[in-house]
């Protein structure tokens, strides 16, 4: 690949034709022109702040907070520019209820990190942990696991021989009205139970009769508390329906948010009439005692959502389903997207033969080398407007966006190693820079109104100040008698003429990647007004049989 430097003329003709050197962390690859434009939410684990940063990988905000902190494990950005986050003490010493993922506070701070609402759970008794959804009314549901001991898990019907720690630790969610501090809606997976294993206990029942209910008995055969580990949560407005993804049992939950707290609680109530029991349930029909292995779709998922972030109804995966699936094989994770059969008449979800459809995921993207896509825990998908996708692999902190056409057009590896930043030149490995998500946020997010989004340095250390810009300029120039550009530095007008194409689709971006404008042209000259162009150095390019040609010019 050759590059060109934005520089004097004499630099900038040398390095065309030299080679370009690699980061090992931050940004490693981006083609500014196939990738979708907009900011990266990002929240790494072993550390205590939230950044917002460019495609080029350089800090362009961060909510900054004590190095006794540590993510708990997710944060959101609002349009009206307020972060949500949370957070917990980095000491987990003598916590009664602790495992990976585990949260303590909930934080509302505004685009200045100013403090402006809090919340604790973390006691013997409950625990927040891994996710949140805010709903439109501005409420916060959370996830959070509940303490249950030996007497309630027996008496609940559970195996003593899986219960090795004496005690369980299941999953509830409730909502939180951050204007009062009350909890105004509840549900609980302990109301929600069935058990063929002891007649005289409570919840005895057929299981594959009752795929609405949780099998106390199914799950984790260590008897390790955390039974269930809920690691996402979503809301869907529309319906009013929470999804919930349970690792342990590899599979996604929908329920009844139009119930009331006591409907929750029980089988009856609210539009979908089943109370708090599963509306859909989906990934691994074994745990409602239907089909085998060969029947599993789902294995330790992440990131289960509603496809709804930036789009809209036009997009044909609006509102269907993504999930990041970890443990499909040895050494290899996909993502998918899951087309729940809703029959919004019925108000429920459609199965066929006792099981929870469809009977396939709809689509799978991996890697182009899916030995560079596996993490057994963690990690996102999203989908872009532009129809890219944005994956992170979250053990190993390796983010990258692939475009319709499953080309790599953006790389990020988070450049951390535990506690300490990452030095660029540093080579990672496993669990060095462990990432939940990452989230882009487009260019026009209202949040970003009026806010000062210039770059502000790097996370890692010693970073390489020119390496986006170079990666910005590479493109296989073309002979000067077939693409020229003048006068350059140019101060109105820009002149390009080419030849071999009828219409060709150019492209001007900044020397940060950015695009600043775009258009068609015929004929083989066209004049630019660049006027309104700041001084400084851009990059005029376009495409022609899949490879990438640009200029280099100076605006006065």
């Amino acid at each position: 690949m050759k590059l060109i430097k934005p520089c004097c003329t004499a630099i900038f003709l040398c390095l065309m034709f030299s080679s370009i050197g690699q980061n090992t962390v931050g940004l490693i690859t981006y083609q500014p022109d196939k990738v979708y434009e907009g900011y990266n939410l990002i929240y790494p684990h072993n550390q205590p702040n939230v950044y917002l940063l460019n495609n080029c990988g350089e800090i362009v905000h961060m909510w900054e907070d004590s190095l006794d902190t540590r993510p708990g494990n997710t944060a959101y950005l609002m349009e009206d520019g307020l972060l949500y986050k949370a957070k917990r003490s980095s000491t987990i010493t003598g916590d009664p209820i602790w495992a990976g993922g585990g949260g303590a506070i909930l934080e509302i701070r505004d685009w200045d990190n100013n403090l402006l609402w809090d919340f604790e759970m973390n006691d013997g008794e409950n625990r927040l942990h891994h996710d949140f959804a805010i709903t439109p009314e501005g409420t916060i549901i959370a996830l959070a696991w509940e303490l249950k001991d030996a007497d309630a898990c027996i008496a609940a019907g559970r195996d003593t021989s899986t219960l090795a720690q004496g005690e369980m630790w299941p999953d509830w969610v409730f909502e939180i009205d951050p204007s009062n501090d009350s909890i105004i809606w509840e549900w609980h997976a302990w109301d929600h139970l069935v058990q063929d294993f002891d007649d005289t206990k409570a919840n005895f029942g057929v299981i594959s009769e009752n795929p609405n209910l949780i099998d106390v008995n199914y799950g984790r055969a260590d008897g390790h508390p955390d039974w269930m580990h809920g690691n996402a949560l979503d809301y869907n407005a529309e319906l009013d329906q929470i999804m919930l993804s349970i690792p342990y049992f590899d599979e996604i939950w929908i329920i009844d948010h139009t119930t009331n707290t006591e409907e929750a609680a029980g089988h009856d109530g609210g539009l979908s009439n089943l109370g708090g029991d599963l509306m859909w349930r989906w990934g691994n029909p074994r745990t409602y005692g239907r089909g085998d292995t060969t029947d599993q779709q789902l294995f330790f998922q992440h990131d289960t959502h509603w496809i709804d972030d930036f789009l809209d109804f036009s997009n044909p995966s609006f509102r269907k389903i993504g999930v990041f699936n970890n443990r499909i094989g040895d050494d290899y994770s996909a993502t998918n997207i899951i087309n729940p059969t809703w029959d919004m008449y019925d108000w429920r979800y459609m199965m066929d033969d006792g099981v929870f459809l469809p009977n396939v995921v709809e689509s799978t993207t991996t890697h182009p080398d899916t030995t560079k896509l596996f993490s057994t825990g963690l990690s996102s998908v999203q989908l872009l407007p532009n129809g890219n996708k944005l994956i992170t692999s979250g053990r190993f902190g390796y983010s990258f966006e692939l475009s319709g056409e499953d080309d790599i057009v953006w790389e990020y590896i988070t450049p951390r190693i535990g506690t300490a930043p990452a030095t660029q030149g540093d080579t990672l490995v496993v669990n060095n820079n462990l990432t939940f998500r990452m989230k882009r946020y487009p260019v026009n997010f209202t949040a970003f109104d009026d806010k000062d989004l210039s770059p502000k340095g790097w996370i890692e250390l010693e970073p390489d100040s020119t390496y986006c810009e170079r990666l910005v300029a590479v493109m296989n120039p073309m002979d000067e008698s077939a693409f020229k550009i003048f006068p350059n530095p140019a101060d109105n007008l820009l002149v390009v003429e080419w030849d071999g194409m009828m219409y060709v689709d150019f492209a001007i971006f900044d020397i940060l990647g950015r695009k600043v404008s775009s258009f068609s042209a015929n004929g083989g000259r066209k004049y630019i007004d660049v006027s309104a162009l700041e001084t400084g150095s851009y990059f005029l390019s376009f495409v022609s049989n899949q490879t990438r040609y640009s200029k280099h010019f100076i605006k006065n």
